[in-house]
């Protein structure tokens, strides 16, 4: 490739990674911009596992996924050592496994690898370029692959520090929302599961990843304004007179504005959940008796999930609902109660649903 198409080629890639956000999308734009400006048939881009000390392939040409010991291979080595390497034979190298070329049936002829850097100075994991479709790899690919490989660590590294802060984000807000739930005979796992429900109806229904992340964790709040129901209603062993049940009512409209003026799109998201799901398609329900798509899609989404996960759990005031009767409840009720649409897409991944109740058991 000529010195200009390497620059066009950078030029056009630099143009689709500012305006990419997804993590692993990037990281094949990558991946594919290396292999085109080093000319090369594939590049492989390994994440180093320090707990089960392994390297296995966050992005890989050609191939599914490869698992192999931190410390063996060419890919071990340059993690172990930090070292760049350039093996002009992989097969005259000791250090190249070559069972990876007979389960695949490709045949290795020379590797570059360079190890990828946090801004701390430990090993992120390995870049690798393989089979230089000219010649053999010179200084410049060194240099291009170099420069390439430090912007790829930087995502991967900037990668898991928002995992970590959206994994400590999600377990704060679930906690928050069971503290709705802890005087209510409710348990940890059922805000677990509805929101695993509710994210697997929204995935069902082609809604974005972003989308389905966000409603897994704001569906668990939507009883979230029982912290503002006094516990002698709450509580109560039987039945709800009028005035009591009016009172209960408001628990929808004290969750929305409790969350309601958060500039978050999480808990926007949470605060229409909280004052809809116990609206219904047929516009019986409440605060506003809204009916049909006047109901936001994620507040109906988690009323289907709600609902279910309720009829199959045990509580102190009843038995769980065997799942057939469950099941009958939902299709007699799609169109009264429920979406229709989500209420299908419930029955249809019943086993997915089965799996999530029973990973997550009271």
């Amino acid at each position: 490739m000529k010195e200009f198409d390497k620059l066009k080629r950078l030029l056009q890639a630099a143009e689709i990674i500012s305006e990419e956000r997804d993590t692993d999308k990037l990281l094949i734009i990558l991946s594919d911009l290396s292999r085109d400006l080093l000319e090369v048939d594939r590049c492989s881009i390994f994440l180093l596992n320090k707990d089960k000390k392994e390297l296995w392939t966050k992005v890989a040409h050609g191939v599914s996924r490869i698992t192999i010991p931190a410390d063996k291979g060419i890919a071990g080595f340059v993690a172990t050592t930090g070292k760049t390497l350039v093996i002009h034979d992989a097969y005259k190298d000791p250090r190249f496994n070559k069972e990876i070329d007979m389960v695949t049936g490709y045949k290795t002829r020379n590797i570059l690898a360079i190890p990828l850097y946090d801004k701390k100075g430990n090993i992120l994991g390995v870049f690798e370029a393989i089979n230089k479709k000219e010649g053999t790899f010179t200084k410049e690919d060194v240099e291009l692959f170099t420069f390439v490989g430090a912007y790829a660590a930087s995502v991967i590294e900037n990668s898991l520090l928002y995992k970590k802060i959206y994994d400590a984000y999600k377990e704060a807000v679930l906690r928050l929302s069971y503290a709705a739930e802890y005087k209510d005979p409710e348990t940890y796992n059922h805000i677990v599961r509805i929101g695993l429900i509710t994210r697997l109806i929204a995935e069902k229904s082609g809604y974005r990843k972003e989308d389905c992340e966000n409603v897994m964790i704001a569906s668990p709040m939507h009883d979230i304004g029982k912290i503002g129901i006094p516990d002698s209603i709450l509580t109560k062993p039987g039945r709800l007179d009028e005035k009591e049940w009016e009172i209960m009512k408001r628990h929808t409209l004290i969750g929305y504005e409790i969350l309601k003026d958060s500039e978050s799109e999480l808990l926007q998201m949470a605060a229409i959940i909280a004052l809809e799901h116990h609206e219904r398609w047929d516009g019986k329900g409440y605060p506003h008796g809204k009916k049909g798509k006047e109901i936001n899609p994620f507040s109906r989404m988690t009323t289907v999930a709600d609902v279910f996960d309720a009829l199959t759990s045990k509580r102190p005031y009843k038995e769980p609902w065997p799942l057939e009767k469950v099941i009958d409840f939902v299709k007699e009720n799609r169109e009264k109660i429920f979406d229709p649409e989500f209420a299908d897409i419930l029955i249809e991944n019943m086993d997915d649903v089965l799996r999530i109740k029973e990973r997550y058991g009271d």
